[in-house]
């Protein structure tokens, strides 16, 4: 960035998001901790016992819809750090390719139009742009629903879910 002319030195520090640095440094160990604790694999039993017997495009639709409903309350980040291993091992042990289930959450995470909280550019845009909670949802929530029928469909049709 300084290089290119984006930034001057003085500016790196003011330019890094701090709150995301924080927040993941504490997320991290959060994640560490539900997969050496057994809390994993705990939530993988009880989904699977719900969820065994469909078919597999559900359990991914699921994990797409878990997803982006989580990132409306938390960070997109904090989402991504708790569910992609959630996600790998709920995969592996139902027989399915893992690679589909973990792009379906960073996928998820990243379509947040439901609220102001879920993304980083909804907050910066809430204030400023004079937009209430309600608009968000009114517009946010057809894009989500939008996003969470094209999106797993796109990741099945160009990843399998099929493990290889």
């Amino acid at each position: 960035m300084v290089i290119t002319g984006c930034l001057k030195p003085g500016e790196i520090y003011s330019a890094v998001r701090w709150d995301v640095i924080f927040l993941l440094a504490g997320l991290i160990p959060l994640g560490i901790a539900m997969e050496s604790s057994g809390t994993t694999e705990w939530v993988v039993n009880q989904v699977l016992g719900v969820g065994g017997q469909l078919p597999s495009y559900v359990l991914l639709l699921f994990i797409y819809v878990f997803t982006s409903l989580l990132t409306e309350i938390i960070s997109n980040n904090a989402a991504v750090v708790l569910l992609v291993p959630l996600a790998a091992e709920l995969a592996e042990r139902a027989g399915l390719n893992p690679l589909t289930f973990i792009l379906a959450v960073t996928f998820a995470a990243s379509n947040s139009f439901m609220t102001p909280i879920g993304y980083q550019t909804n907050t910066m845009v809430y204030g400023p742009g004079g937009y209430r909670f309600w608009d968000f949802v009114r517009v946010g929530g057809p894009m989500n629903l939008l996003m969470a029928v094209v999106t797993p469909l796109l990741i099945t049709w160009v990843y399998g879910l099929q493990a290889r």
